[in-house]
């Protein structure tokens, strides 16, 4: 049964989970033997230095995969690389590549789901001087969403993070409910804010603003790395302004002292 009733948007639970889980041994074997892959396979945050900072990698690539339907809007990916340029030193640039896969059929995904996936279609990897992200874009909603709750997204590993489109595409664009484009930015970039290490998860806290009830997120209500109140209203809040939300300058002040801008 569809759980996203839209009339009911303002009643859910939004939630922006992060796996903060080491991945298991045998993720760092697939068939790409030819392929480094075990630097791109470790704990979400661990990588937050390599990403923020120029001393060891001069660029970044995004490789972005989407299942054919479930693409990102051109707009998330754009305010997604202001967002990192505007917060990593990267001198010989930031570069996105992207392609489509078939549906893997397996809706609801599981995680272990989501981290095959990758496994059998990532290509991009980290080199002598340029450092690889990962982001899949689903056709469908995560296995953990419940009839109150539902995830939008996940990072899961130190360069991987997935987003499930479907149902941001399910919770968007139509009226009360937020624009698209700006829901995909809101949780990319908050996404993204967890593998940078946000909040206490490999960038060590500049001051004390680590939310205690949710754990690995910001305790500002403004800051893009708060976690969303259980009706959903920070997101809706979001909305209201026009804009995305942004961080703070605590979390800002963070990666600063990690390495970032």
């Amino acid at each position: 049964m569809k759980i996203i009733m839209k009339k009911t948007f303002s009643l859910l639970t939004i939630i922006l989970l992060l796996s903060v889980s080491a991945c298991s041994k045998d993720d760092s074997t697939d068939n790409s033997a030819a392929l480094n892959t075990i630097a791109n396979r470790q704990q979400t945050g661990s990588s937050a230095n390599d990403l923020l900072s120029d001393k060891k990698f001069k660029s970044m690539v995004i490789e972005v995969v989407y299942v054919t339907g479930f693409e990102p809007s051109s707009t998330a990916i754009n305010n997604f690389i202001n967002f990192l340029t505007a917060r990593t030193y990267k001198p010989n640039g930031i570069s996105v590549v992207k392609h489509a896969i078939s549906s893997p059929g397996n809706s609801p995904y599981t995680d272990q789901e989501i981290v095959n996936i990758e496994n059998a279609n990532r290509t991009k990897y980290n080199n002598s001087d340029q450092i690889a992200v990962w982001a899949f874009f689903t056709d469908g909603k995560s296995s953990k969403d419940t009839e109150t709750s539902l995830i939008l997204g996940t990072a899961y590993r130190n360069t991987s993070f997935v987003i499930f489109e479907q149902t941001i595409q399910n919770l968007s664009d139509s009226p009360f409910e937020p624009n698209r484009s700006l829901l995909e930015t809101t949780i990319i970039t908050h996404e993204f804010g967890h593998i940078l290490g946000l909040t206490n998860l490999g960038t060590p806290l500049q001051s004390n603003h680590e939310d205690t009830a949710h754990p690995k997120h910001c305790v500002e209500k403004t800051c893009l790395m708060y976690w969303s109140s259980e009706t959903g209203a920070g997101i809706s809040d979001m909305l209201s302004a026009g804009t995305a939300l942004q961080l703070d300058a605590q979390c800002i002040a963070d990666l600063r002292a990690n390495g970032g801008r």
